[in-house]
């Protein structure tokens, strides 16, 4: 975990089966929302493409199957409980499995 005054950058990869698809994107984005800092994701392998964490759309579009290693960083207050409780929510599996 990189902490730099109020931002947060975390690496986690992705361990369900199915990866990211609607229903653990969608738990992903309601997370995320629930925190006041500004949250952005890439897939560890295309750090210029950047997505809103708060977007189930582009969260989607990253297209994590299992083994992809997401970025998450995160700017404001809340960053650091944001990035812990997200970093969980994708090392639980969704509570898929």
């Amino acid at each position: 975990m990189l902490l730099v005054a109020d931002s947060v950058v975390v690496k986690v990869k992705i361990r369900n089966r199915l990866g990211m698809h609607a229903r653990p994107a969608m738990e992903f984005v309601e997370t995320a929302s629930g925190f006041g800092c500004e949250i952005s994701v890439c897939r560890g392998d295309a750090p210029d493409e950047k997505v809103d964490g708060k977007s189930i759309m582009q969260v989607m579009m990253l297209a994590a199957t299992q083994g992809t290693e997401l970025v998450i960083e995160a700017a404001g207050a809340d960053a650091k409980a944001a990035c812990d409780r997200l970093v969980r929510l994708v090392e639980s599996g969704f509570d898929e499995e």
